[in-house]
């Protein structure tokens, strides 16, 4: 049975859908495996293009997380190459040099794209065939599911469902057996264990340090709001919890929910705090995944710290009860 959380409410955010974005000539996974740097005018965004893809897929495999793999450099990929830039001693300005391409292929192996074959688990379901907008609609749900074979299978291989379907013309991802092009993400090495966590409030990033200060991991947040900013100074991860039930507690007063009694939300990858939550010292707070990897640092939360589901769960998979975690103030 799981466990039921009083955690602070999630922001659900009504956004316009985004123009589906251009798709480069040519791009297949050789196109991506056999990318050359990104010339020094990078792509415009709203662009797939095989350079960005490919450089989102080895920061993702060095720990140095781009959020959702969506071949467009947008501000959490250059967040991150930003990051790792500094971790190697080396520097990242709108240009990414030839010593700062070379380190990124050479702190993993393998083709950035390889194939995979669908297989049962993928395909078999139960779907939803809509993630309700609002919480008190999705009480009634017996699990917060994946909407489809695609979004399961995208959010498997850390990849956006646009940038999937590009690579995968004319594929539905419904059939357990047929072969497939996927971000090689896989099989990472896991990081030392995490003996800090740093939460970065401005910049909307979470850094994972060792024991000696080394920065070890990096992924883009969504951290607070003006409404309910996130803490400041140092709480302790007290717990992780898998598949977590999201409880709401009425005393929160979400915006947009009407309920004044509590309420709860099955578990699963649409859950409003997705597949992991980890718990902190300060009541309510924690850091935790989302069903919408394509907003998290581009949308508020309500004091908490969000990743993607596959960042939390290597965050998850790194701390232990008792690691720090310290909120601060960046500057931009």
């Amino acid at each position: 049975m799981f466990r039921h959380f009083s955690v602070a409410p999630f922001a659900l955010v009504l956004l316009l859908a985004p123009a589906a974005p251009a798709i480069a000539a040519g791009l297949d996974a050789a196109a991506i495996n056999d990318a050359a740097a990104p010339p020094a005018k990078l792509p415009g965004r709203q662009q797939i293009n095989a350079s960005i893809a490919k450089l989102e897929i080895l920061l993702d495999r060095a720990h140095f997380s781009p959020g959702e793999i969506d071949g467009e450099l947008g501000e959490n990929a250059q967040k991150a190459l930003t990051a790792f830039a500094t971790a190697n001693g080396l520097s990242f300005d709108k240009a990414v040099t030839p010593d700062l391409w070379t380190r990124l292929t050479s702190a993993s192996e393998g083709a950035a794209i390889v194939n995979y074959t669908i297989v049962d688990a993928d395909v078999k379901g139960p779907f939803l065939a809509k993630v309700p907008a609002k919480m008190e609609s999705m009480k009634s749900l017996p699990a917060l599911n994946y909407t489809s074979p695609r979004e399961a299978i995208a959010e498997k291989f850390h990849m956006s469902e646009a940038l999937l379907q590009a690579l995968n013309p004319g594929r539905k991802f419904d059939k357990a057996g047929e072969t497939i092009a996927v971000a090689n993400v896989l099989d990472v090495a896991k990081p030392p264990a995490i003996a800090r966590l740093e939460v970065d409030k401005t910049r909307q990033t979470l850094s994972a340090f060792d024991a000696a200060g080394k920065l070890l991991a990096f992924y883009p947040a969504t951290v607070g709001s003006t409404e309910k900013p996130t803490p400041t100074g140092t709480l302790k991860v007290t717990a992780v919890n898998k598949n977590p039930t999201y409880r709401y507690n009425p005393k929160y007063k979400f915006k947009g929910v009407k309920s004044n009694k509590p309420f709860t939300i099955r578990p699963g990858p649409n859950n409003p705090v997705g597949v992991v939550w980890i718990n902190l010292s300060g009541e309510g707070y924690g850091i935790h995944g989302t069903g919408n990897p394509g907003l998290v640092s581009k949308a508020a939360s309500h004091g908490c710290v969000r990743l993607t589901n596959w960042d939390a769960l290597r965050v998850a998979a790194g701390v232990a009860k008792g690691t720090p975690v310290t909120f601060v103030e960046g500057a931009r």
